[in-house]
């Protein structure tokens, strides 16, 4: 049996490998014929099974054919991706394409720009999504130690926690305070910083975090629900239902919810081998049985329709679908960059050159792009500069262990409630 290997981010600045090409090479086939070894190396994922069709996968750097790889690497290259594309869009969110260009040239930004006074700054879209897999993650430790399980109260009160860690705490009346300060998450000093948190979170989370697809606190369709549920993919066929009462904790319109359902669906597709086409119509047929959805359908349906369309795939051809300030406009860019990438790094470039939100839909993007791929295909240039690249890692590692390999979940790192 092959030594455990140290994490990606690691071994890039420990120069275990000569370059950064041998490394990629490494990690290229080391990762997909063998297995990723997460920080602790108590285990290893096992070797892929034969692909089908739909499950060979081509190198991004190469163009080599290579076997698929294994849900493990897609489910950690899917967060780790995702917050690469959210790092790339950090500086220029909120900028025009027109202030892009001047800035960064006629292609727009092509690596990392400072943000939050550092290279590769993650913003509030990372941080809620590792929060979310905590929900999820403390949810399953539960279900296992044989409790009711709430999965939407367990995940409320992951957000409650993330609001901690933005200077806001909330005593609620039947956990008190004590759950604020429990787990390993909400002590990363990193992450108790405010990286333009959105209004709508902060507001639905001071009021307590209540609401329900049935019951809304208010009439949101930000983005804000949509770009933290990439994790909610490893609950399977409960994707679609849970992921939309997750993301309806803060976003009450349907669209604002039924887009992050959707979205969870297609990384639940993903990270089980499906093609991309095919997991973006798992979630159409999701959609179509839910009320209200029309919306999120013709977004759907114009990003699909946009990327066979022959149209070159520029800034202004993503701006045709909208901004991605609100959630179905957000996973249509995603869905759209991630069909016309021809690899990992130019779809989370042409993810954030644009006039909107390009650090959620680089996230979007991203999410898609490296459940796609696995984390093998990850730039590791960006992965070896990308803040809490280690922590980000670690709980993709956890989430794979407990949804994939059925081990236990380690109850002192994720308390069951």
């Amino acid at each position: 049996m092959a030594a455990p290997r140290k994490s990606l981010r690691r071994a890039t600045l420990s120069g275990d490998a000569n370059n950064v090409a041998d490394l990629r090479h490494t990690i290229r086939y080391e990762t997909r014929l063998r297995g990723w070894s997460p920080h602790t190396a108590t285990h290893s994922s096992a070797p892929a099974s034969e692909p089908s069709p739909d499950d060979v996968a081509s190198s991004v750097d190469t163009g080599v054919v290579t076997t698929a790889p294994s849900p493990r690497e897609r489910i950690v290259g899917s967060l780790l991706a995702g917050a690469i594309g959210d790092a790339l869009g950090a500086p220029i969110e909120f900028h025009s394409i027109d202030s892009i260009r001047a800035q960064f040239g006629l292609d727009g930004l092509t690596e990392y720009a400072p943000a939050y006074g550092r290279i590769g700054a993650i913003t509030d879209d990372t941080q809620m999504t590792l929060f979310t897999a905590e929900g999820l993650l403390r949810a399953r430790a539960r279900a296992v130690d044989g409790g009711l399980v709430d999965h939407v109260e367990v995940m409320r009160l992951a957000y409650l926690r993330w609001l901690a860690t933005q200077g806001q705490r909330v005593d609620d009346p039947m956990w008190g305070s004590e759950y604020l300060d429990s787990g390993w998450l909400v002590g990363v000093r990193e992450l108790h910083s405010q990286r333009a948190p959105g209004s709508t979170c902060l507001g639905a989370l001071i009021s307590g975090g209540t609401g329900r697809p049935a019951h809304p606190t208010n009439t949101s369709k930000g983005c804000g629900g949509v770009m933290r549920m990439a994790p909610a993919g490893v609950l399977g066929a409960d994707a679609f239902a849970l992921g939309a009462d997750f993301a309806a904790i803060t976003h009450g319109h349907p669209s604002g919810f039924l887009a992050s359902g959707a979205f969870a669906t297609m990384t639940a597709e993903l990270f089980t081998g499906r093609s991309l086409p095919g997991a973006i119509d798992g979630a159409l047929a999701e959609l179509q049985s839910a009320p209200e959805s029309d919306e999120t359908l013709r977004a759907l349906d114009a990003a699909v329709a946009l990327a066979s369309s022959g149209t070159p795939p520029t800034p202004e051809a993503v701006e045709s679908l909208g901004g991605g300030w609100v959630a179905e406009e957000a996973l249509a860019i995603g869905v759209y960059c991630a069909l016309v990438a021809p690899d990992l790094r130019a779809g989370l470039l042409l993810a954030v050159n644009h006039s909107g939100d390009s650090d959620s839909t680089g996230a979007i993007t991203g999410n898609l792009l490296g459940a796609l791929h696995g984390v093998g295909a990850l730039p590791i240039d960006w992965l070896a500069e990308l803040e809490l690249a280690d922590v980000i890692e670690l709980v993709g590692e956890d989430l794979a262990s407990a949804f994939v390999d059925d081990t236990p979940v380690d109850t002192g790192r994720y308390p069951p409630y």
